[in-house]
């Protein structure tokens, strides 16, 4: 069975950082297309927003609103995501989910979210 757990939230003044954690158990980790997805207050499930993400291939892609202030890193031995988040501003206030998206052959990917960490940026 696989989980996803979040952890490192929390409330930080404008221009500070945090680092997010993202622990997945279930032996699936390596290999797999993983990342973090923000929904801001009063937004919809379906208006999530990608913050950043590891292709299949291992390749990263940030959203426009975080490139050159955030940084995903992985732990393969660890099964473990992280999310460095620098010079933060009140608009990155979210709660922060992280995610894996996992194979089951022949039916196709699952995607499988953890339960959400909230980051408050104060200003």
């Amino acid at each position: 069975q696989v989980q996803v757990v979040e952890s490192g939230g929390g409330l930080v003044q404008a221009g500070g950082s945090l680092r997010l954690s993202c622990a997945v158990s279930g032996d699936i980790f390596s290999g797999n297309r993983m990342g973090w997805y923000r929904q801001g207050p009063g937004k919809q499930r379906e208006q999530r927003e990608l913050v950043a993400m590891f292709t299949n291939e291992g390749q990263t892609t940030y959203g426009d609103a975080v490139k050159g202030r955030f940084t995903i890193t992985r732990d393969n031995a660890k099964s473990s995501l992280y999310l460095q988040m620098n010079s933060l501003k009140s608009e990155d206030t979210a709660v922060y989910y992280c995610y894996i998206d996992v194979p089951y052959p022949p039916v196709g990917r699952r995607r499988h979210w953890g339960q959400g960490t909230q980051v408050t940026v104060s200003s």
